[in-house]
């Protein structure tokens, strides 16, 4: 029995499907099958239901897979215990937002990569929140506030973020002062976002009225550029915009307070070397403040 055969079984069964288990992976769906069925042969169980609508696993199938998923990964941990110094190999599985990964967070990787040639490295950019377990991530880097959960979350550095809008906007509907008057302007938003402000040595919460919503802060940025509304947004995003002018901060007197970068791992022990060190590598780079200084305050999801 193979313990490729055991890995590839584990993402089947996590995945729901040979389809979905080939893409994780990297391979195809007929190798897939064959290792599939020679472990099958080799139990002499059947370990999936195989129906139109898919795969299910057997009950042989549910009681062999946590222990497929236990021997993979203490074999990973010797083979990572046993390594020379420094030395990563295997597959890592990311997911990293769509409005950040590709530039900030891709070149991360792809150092980690060039250090590292015997790492496979596989990366999913989305603004929706994965799941890590079902889905077979090792980790996902996540902006904001992390509510409570069974994942283990680090945070390896700041954001900051600005209240902006348009000056077409601005000279058509003026701009909020403090943070009651949001309220009486169309903004561009997340759906069912709050929005907080630092006054004083107190954090003011308002929810907005939105009139553009979208669940990617690309598409926000282009709304308030056009001049939709004001806007709620992570500095690094518009901090061009604002150079050029083409945005303007506004209510700078309430500024929000910094949200956190996070590296977020499923629950265990011990996060393996390979999560460890891209923490360490996002930790070297974002570790200082994220563009602006700031007091520090809340985490915020953008």
């Amino acid at each position: 029995m193979e313990i490729e055969d055991l890995r590839i079984f584990v993402e089947v069964a996590d995945a729901g499907g040979v389809s979905s288990a080939a893409l994780r992976l990297g391979i195809s769906k007929s190798m897939v099958s064959r290792r599939i069925t020679r472990l099958e042969d080799q139990l002499g169980a059947q370990l999936f239901a195989r129906t139109t609508r898919g795969i299910a696993l057997t009950e042989a199938g549910a009681t062999f897979r946590d222990y497929a998923a236990k021997t993979s990964a203490e074999l990973d941990l010797v083979r990572e215990t046993i390594l020379p110094a420094g030395e990563l190999r295997g597959r890592m599985r990311v997911a990293a937002p769509l409005s950040f990964g590709p530039t900030y967070f891709a070149p991360i990787l792809s150092q980690m990569a060039s250090r590292h040639p015997q790492l496979q490295i596989l990366s999913s950019y989305t603004d929706r929140f994965v799941d890590l377990v079902g889905e077979g991530f090792d980790c996902a880097i996540r902006l904001g506030h992390l509510s409570d959960s069974s994942l283990v979350a680090r945070r390896v550095g700041p954001i900051f973020g600005k209240l902006v809008a348009s000056p077409a906007y601005i000279e058509a509907h003026g701009a909020p002062e403090t943070p009651d008057e949001i309220v009486k302007h169309p903004v561009v938003m997340r759906d069912a976002e709050v929005w907080q402000f630092i006054d004083g040595d107190k954090i003011v919460t308002v929810r907005p009225q939105g009139r553009f919503i979208a669940d990617n802060a690309m598409s926000l940025v282009a709304a308030a550029l056009d001049g939709l509304g004001v806007a709620y947004l992570p500095e690094p995003l518009v901090a061009d915009h604002i150079s050029s002018g083409a945005l303007v901060p506004i209510m700078t007197c309430h500024p929000i307070p910094p949200a956190g970068i996070f590296v977020v791992r499923p629950p265990g022990q011990y996060p393996s070397r390979k999560v460890r060190t891209l923490t360490e590598m996002l930790v070297e780079r974002f570790g200082t403040p994220f563009v602006s200084e700031g007091k520090p305050a809340t985490d915020k999801i953008f």
